[in-house]
Formats: C-alpha cells, sequence, structure tokens
C-alpha cells in the first residue's frame, strides 16, 4: 500500500522557482553565488548526485565546509533545508516518525464514549495520518511548493550503527515503510546529503547508496579565496600571513587540526583586537579560538607559536608577490 502523503509532490516539484544546474561549470557558479569556494572535483560529485538524484556522502574533518554545502544548496536553489542532526541514541521517532499517542488515546476514549464497538474499525482509524508526527526523514518525502527540500543527515557517524540500517531505505528508495499505515514513497526525491567526521566507519551497505566525496583541507590559495569571501574586512597582508600559519599547525602533531571555520574565525577575531599582521603575543593571546583542547594549546603557545611565526613570515617574504 502507497499513501497519499506523497502523491503531489511531483507537482509541487514542477514549480521550483530554481532549475538544478546542468553541468559542473553550472555547479561551481551555484556555489560560488553562495559564497562556497569549491574545488571542481566536489563540484563534479556534487553535479552528479544532482544529476542522478544520489545522495551524496561527504567524509572529512571536522570544520572543512560538508554540512555549509547543504545550506547552500537550500539558499541558492531555494529549497526548504531539512537538518537531522545525529547523535548516538537518535531512533526512528526523532528521525522518521512517532504515532501522537495522546490524540489516539483521546480517540479512543471519545469512540467508547459514543459506543462504538467495531474494534477492527477504530484500529483502522488511530492509525490514521493525522495522528503521524513528521520527523525530518519523512518531510523530506513530501516534496514542497518550490521542489523538492534538501535534506541534510548531518554527522551521520555520531549515531549507532543499527540506524544505519534503517537508512538504508531512504537512501535507496527514497521512501519509508510505517507497518500501521504502509509505504511511504516520494515521487520528487529530496537532494539529501550525508555528512561525517569520521569518528567510525559507516557501513559499506550506506556508502554504495551514495556518490561518495572526501572533502580535505583546502590548499592556501584556496584557503585565502575562501577568507576573502567569508572575512572581506581582513586586509590581503593578514589573510597571507593568517593561512601560512594555519596551514603549518595543519603539519603539527595536534590532537584536532584547525578547520577553515577556525581560520575564518581567527581572522575575525584578530581584526576585532585591531591587528594588521600576526607577532607572537596577538597568536597566544588568540589560540583558544583556533585550537580547541588544552594540551595542543600548550604544546603551540609559547616559543614554539614564535618559531612557526618565524618561518611563516620567512617563506612569505620569500615568495613571489
Amino acid at each position: 500500500m502507497t499513501s497519499n502523503i506523497a502523491k503531489t509532490a511531483k507537482d509541487r516539484a514542477m514549480t521550483a522557482s530554481k532549475p538544478l544546474p546542468q553541468n559542473v561549470d553550472e555547479t561551481l557558479a551555484l556555489l560560488k553565488s553562495g559564497d562556497y569556494i569549491a574545488d571542481r572535483s566536489l563540484a563534479t560529485a556534487l553535479f552528479l548526485a544532482l544529476k542522478l538524484r544520489r545522495p551524496l556522502f561527504l567524509e572529512g574533518e571536522a570544520g572543512v565546509g560538508k554540512t555549509e554545502i547543504a545550506k547552500v544548496l537550500s539558499n541558492t536553489l531555494g529549497r526548504r533545508l531539512l537538518r537531522l542532526q545525529c547523535y548516538e541514541g537518535l531512533d526512528i521517532a526523532s528521525a522518521a516518525y512517532e504515532w501522537n499517542y495522546s490524540r489516539q488515546m483521546i480517540e479512543i476514549r471519545l469512540a467508547e464514549a459514543a459506543g462504538a464497538a467495531n474494534r477492527d474499525a477504530l484500529a483502522s482509524d488511530i492509525y490514521a495520518e493525522r495522528f503521524l508526527i513528521k520527523r525530518p526523514l519523512l518531510q523530506a518525502l513530501e516534496g514542497d511548493i518550490g521542489g523538492a527540500p534538501v535534506l541534510l543527515i548531518d554527522e551521520l557517524d555520531r549515531t549507532d550503527e543499527p540506524f544505519e540500517a534503517y537508512l538504508l531505505e531512504i537512501l535507496a528508495d527514497y521512501q519509508i515503510t510505517i507497518p500501521e499505515l504502509g509505504t511511504i514513497k516520494s515521487d520528487a526525491p529530496p537532494i539529501v546529503v550525508v555528512t561525517s567526521n569520521r569518528t567510525r566507519e559507516i557501513h559499506d551497505a550506506l556508502k554504495r547508496r551514495c556518490f561518495y566525496y572526501w572533502v580535505d583541507y583546502p590548499s592556501a590559495e584556496r584557503e585565502r579565496e575562501i577568507l576573502t569571501v567569508k572575512a572581506p574586512e581582513v586586509g590581503p597582508a593578514l589573510a597571507r600571513e593568517v593561512v601560512a600559519f594555519v596551514q603549518k599547525l595543519r603539519q603539527q602533531d595536534l590532537f584536532k587540526l584547525p578547520g577553515v571555520a577556525e581560520t575564518i574565525d581567527w581572522a575575525e577575531a584578530l581584526i576585532q583586537l585591531d591587528k594588521v599582521a600576526l607577532d607572537p603575543q596577538g597568536i597566544d593571546d588568540t589560540l583558544g579560538v583556533l585550537l580547541k583542547y588544552q594540551d595542543d594549546i600548550a604544546k603551540i603557545k609559547g616559543s614554539e607559536a614564535a618559531h612557526l611565526l618565524q618561518q611563516v613570515k620567512a617563506e612569505l617574504a620569500a615568495a613571489p608577490r
């Protein structure tokens, strides 16, 4: 049995105000219009996922811009963003649906008060769609006036492995089976972005249903370009030093390397302190913006930070302008 819950999804998708990109160049332009500076390889993976209606699985370190891709797609395409933030213990009731038990009990009491004796009819009635509480996964199958929504399944590696098995039906067939109601299938599949920080391995069965892309730390040149877009108030000289110093930090043996998000935050923090260039004291005072673990801060703070800064300034001075 297929529910009526998604019957109008196809008609809604036809009214989408912004069409999907038709090639890789258009995908790059779409991302850039949302202030997202992407590699061509990432744009290619995204284009193919959109064109072939497959989920896009993005894996990489925290802070490299995986979640931001879904947000940019939602904004630039004019689609609703449905975000499922994953965590340990996440279950179907929180992710997909649950029954409104209090309303069902009221319905049963009203039926009893009215003298209704047909138990089969009552059981069928209390499992009608009006008693269904829809969570992000189920909402994503409904479509929208502006077209199929963007479904972000964020940090999947935080969930328990059994939850991955539940996602297989959704990611493969864009449908959810509800035992009491039947199979709910979308005629206009949502744009699905799945992210993982790789704190644990995701099962191959799930990865096979997606296009996979590893989002790596950007090159210095691309990170400067990102910083120019995200923090335009940072001058070019300070931006070069900030990016070069962060790139040096990523070569160190640290528990948690700084991501692009930390680079942007650090540059903005330095601007608030009226810094026009890096200096050892300024670095020591603001390391907590870049590094999130005390052991890492203690390792870099002081002489090591000064040594790295000396290297950065020497390399930048020797580099062609």
